[in-house]
């Protein structure tokens, strides 16, 4: 990879990165580290990294980094957090839609939200997030799945939706 190719990879894919991680810690100052990190990680293997697969690179290592974080943080907020929250946001009024989403996004284990986040918000195939995951063609499929079944009955449950 060369510089060019390492700015060009900057530019076209820190915003997406940076999306996905605060999708997932919901923190902005550490989805901005995680950025920074995954691509300092990236310029220490410039020499080794093919351009072609920057990109998958990148998001794997930014995946990597924020299951670090988690784990040694336990940044992830409990859905009881979130419930209250909604429950006070608005006085008389329905909480919004993204409000509603992040709420039960946190209700889901790390892992599928990894994957929902990647296959929904970032448009990934499932095939590209069991590459960047490490996980198998099928654990990905199931994870999703699941996940997506989570936040259907979360948002389903939700009296202050309805």
């Amino acid at each position: 990879m060369t510089l060019a190719d390492y700015n060009s990879t900057v530019d076209q894919h820190a915003d997406g990165i940076y999306r996905f991680a605060l999708k997932h810690l919901r923190d902005t100052d550490v989805a901005k580290d995680v950025v920074q990190e995954s691509f300092a990680r990236l310029w220490v293997k410039v020499e080794e990294v093919d351009a072609t697969k920057a990109k998958s690179y990148l998001f794997t290592t930014a995946h990597h980094i924020m299951v670090d974080e988690v784990r040694k943080g336990g940044r992830s907020t409990r859905m009881e957090e979130h419930h209250a929250d909604l429950q006070y946001t608005s006085q008389g009024g329905q909480p919004d839609l993204k409000e509603i989403l992040d709420a039960g996004l946190a209700t889901l284990p790390e892992v599928q939200r990894s994957v929902v986040l990647l296959r929904d918000l970032e448009g990934y195939t499932y095939e590209e997030i069991a590459e960047l995951t490490g996980l198998n063609l099928t654990q990905v499929k199931v994870y999703i799945y699941r996940g997506r079944n989570t936040l259907k009955e979360y948002i389903g449950k939700l009296e202050v939706v309805l």
